[in-house]
């Protein structure tokens, strides 16, 4: 699945470990997200978007 996690993580000047440890997940899955290796659970996936204040659709997108 496509995502802008990079771009808005990016815009806010947050590493992956700073965005990892907000979320209480691995850096390796940060990465593992934003370069489309990983889906998110669906409770992750509404955790970022709490975290960047943006609704789901807005970070994830179809592919």
């Amino acid at each position: 699945m496509k995502n802008r996690l990079k771009v808005l993580r990016a815009e806010r000047d947050w590493t992956q470990g700073d965005l990892a440890n907000a979320l209480a997940i691995s850096r390796q899955s940060i990465n593992a997200i934003e370069t489309g290796k990983y889906d998110p659970s669906l409770p992750l996936a509404f955790r970022i978007a709490d975290l960047f204040d943006l609704p789901i659709e807005a970070i994830f997108l179809r592919d």
